[in-house]
């Protein structure tokens, strides 16, 4: 067979074989519209981002700055761009490990994934909190919710809504008065008891801190994390949620040995 003969031919099999892999390929893309993606589409409808952005202006807990952002390479100079970061790692919308208030409490990286996507729990304080910076959530908002929605799924995160995410771009949200001391909603120590004899795994709230602002002993927190469940605070958006029945998805960092970090969170209804 002369040379242009068999190049020929070794050209008509290389396109038939490229032709059938292509027709494979679309076969099972269509397949999979069919299967995993129409059951994704079944299962969730919506999902909502419950994440602030976060920069040296975003309020904390002590009142100063909790990132650094230094540029080291830019697009300009070196085609492409890279940050070096200065972090607290209980900046913006973040994850309290346990072992932020234990001696030997698991700490972010431990968190095991199956604690990360779990039934999210909202209770509504929302009025009251208007009305009340202090306010708290309490065994009877506890009790209220479980009564409307049954009881606490297992490993499920319970979160405060109290629409307090609304002031996060003012002074309002630290509420701190002339002697220092800020104001703004959280859990009671008697409902966090309430939820440790629940399967509960994890508490949230829309605020700075598990504890509500005027708490002078962290009773939330050490009482919480220190029974090896997270907290995650600084949460948006959770008034938009239904209270039982969306599934939460929690982005935690895991840099070694950490007690928290900022966190990607969103829920899926």
């Amino acid at each position: 067979m002369c040379d242009i003969c068999v190049m020929n031919s070794v050209r008509e099999r290389m396109l038939s074989r490229r032709e059938f892999f292509k027709g494979s390929a679309a076969t099972m893309a269509a397949g999979a519209a069919l299967t995993g993606t129409q059951a994704l589409a079944d299962g969730h409808s919506s999902v909502s981002d419950l994440s602030h952005v976060y920069d040296d202006t975003f309020p904390t807990y002590f009142g100063v700055p909790g990132i650094a952002m230094e540029q080291q390479f830019n697009w300009a100079e070196h085609k492409f761009n890279l940050f070096s970061l200065t972090l607290n790692e209980h900046t913006g919308t973040h994850i309290d490990a346990p072992f932020h208030f234990s001696e030997d409490g698991a700490s972010v990286d431990q968190i095991p994934v199956g604690n990360l996507v779990v039934p999210l729990c909202v209770i509504d304080i929302a009025a009251r909190a208007a009305e009340d910076a202090d306010a708290q959530v309490t065994p009877d908002d506890v009790a209220a919710w479980v009564a409307a929605n049954g009881d606490i799924p297992d490993r499920a995160c319970v979160a405060m809504h109290s629409g307090w995410d609304a002031h996060v771009s003012g002074d309002r949200y630290r509420n701190a008065d002339d002697a220092g001391v800020m104001h703004f909603p959280g859990f009671h120590p008697e409902a966090t008891a309430m939820l440790l004899e629940t399967g509960a795994g994890a508490i949230g709230v829309d605020t700075l801190s598990l504890d509500f602002g005027g708490s002078a002993d962290f009773a939330t927190h050490y009482a919480w994390l220190g029974q090896g469940r997270y907290g995650i605070e600084n949460m948006a958006n959770l008034g938009a949620l239904p209270a039982a029945g969306a599934t939460l998805v929690v982005g935690a960092p895991t840099h070694r040995g950490g007690s928290g970090g900022p966190a990607r969170i969103f829920a899926m209804v």
